[in-house]
């Protein structure tokens, strides 16, 4: 996923997006995926309304470009606009109300083309940001990865960079002798105030203030990175420091030289799709006789009826999801005379 929490100010949300169309990249065979109401191959003017609607949040910046106040570029010659960073416009960021989202077969083909035609555009766009805040995700556990975490703080915290970064680190590491916090402020007197520590709680209620995710580790980083921004998640870019690297693209020994093209010349986004997956508890009822038919409540004529069941939990997905039915999973209870 090549991409791109305590704020004080709105000083620190980004203030520019740069959106630059490449023409050339555009093309690729034709998709295989039909949508159930196209006659033909492409894409359809109902699926274009719909993406009004959809529940990508990027349709509406590549569909809508002034609603966001995008610029776009053309060719390239073309004028390049300036704009305000789709996140700095989310305020406060307040997680919805759990809500379940039951989608028939005909929504989820929708979605499904939906996707499709905005993974189809992102591969010919270039997004280039206004980065100020950096948020750093070392793989948890592993403590010879925290000095190179120190070494790419330090970087960005250098006055040599084109401009103050603020930096985010995971608040273990402010008491780390390794990482060796007060040491940083020594050498980089221009870095007081721009080191910062993040927490569970502060990403969850601001996710919108990170403008960039630079993960160190492997694929179960970058799947750990997806479970922190449940909602709203910046652009994420890995650099390979683990076992696995299916997901991390970028070797960390030119770690400079990628992080400086990233910032200036902008990113390619490659979009991953999660699953939304929502945890639903039972509801008791008092004149309940004999056992309840769990997919007759879920599935069939009860589905609709909000009195069976509650949506408790909603998880976004990556890649896999885990469920554990607790300590005695295939405990059951059998009667005998």
């Amino acid at each position: 996923m090549e991409n791109p929490i305590e704020s004080n100010s709105d000083s620190e949300l980004p203030t520019r997006l740069e959106v630059v169309f490449d023409q050339d990249a555009g093309h690729v065979r034709k998709s295989s995926l039909i949508s159930a109401d196209a006659d033909a191959p492409r894409l359809s003017r109902r699926h274009a309304d719909q993406r009004i609607d959809s529940a990508c949040f990027v349709h509406a910046l590549l569909e809508q470009p002034e609603a966001l106040q995008l610029g776009r570029v053309s060719g390239e010659n073309g004028t390049k606009g300036t704009t305000k960073s789709p996140f700095s416009q989310l305020g406060d960021y307040v997680p919805h109300v759990i809500q379940s989202r039951l989608l028939t077969k005909r929504q989820l083909s929708d979605m499904a083309w939906n996707v499709r035609a905005l993974s189809k555009k992102l591969g010919s766009v270039k997004m280039k940001l206004n980065v100020r805040s950096v948020f750093i995700l070392t793989k948890p556990q592993e403590q010879c990865l925290v000095l190179l975490t120190r070494q790419v703080t330090r970087w960005l915290l250098s006055k040599d960079r084109d401009q103050p970064y603020t930096i985010y680190v995971e608040k273990r590491l402010e008491d780390d002798e390794q990482f060796d916090a007060a040491g940083l402020h020594e050498e980089e007197a221009s870095a007081k105030g721009r080191l910062k520590y993040w927490d569970l709680d502060l990403v969850k209620k601001k996710p919108q203030t990170f403008d960039f995710i630079v993960t160190l580790g492997g694929d179960g980083t970058v799947l750990y990175a997806s479970w922190l921004f449940q909602q709203v998640v910046p652009p994420v870019l890995s650099f390979a420091l683990g076992s696995l690297g299916f997901l991390t693209n970028f070797d960390f020994e030119r770690y400079q030289s990628t992080l400086e093209t990233a910032f200036r010349d902008g990113v390619t986004v490659s979009l991953r799709l999660r699953f939304e997956c929502t945890i639903m508890r039972s509801r008791p009822r008092p004149n309940q006789v004999g056992q309840r038919d769990l997919v007759e409540e879920l599935i069939g004529e009860e589905s609709d009826d909000d009195t069976t069941h509650h949506p408790d939990k909603m998880f976004q997905i990556l890649n896999d999801v885990v469920v554990d039915r607790g300590p005695n999973p295939s405990t059951h209870a059998s009667p005998y005379p």
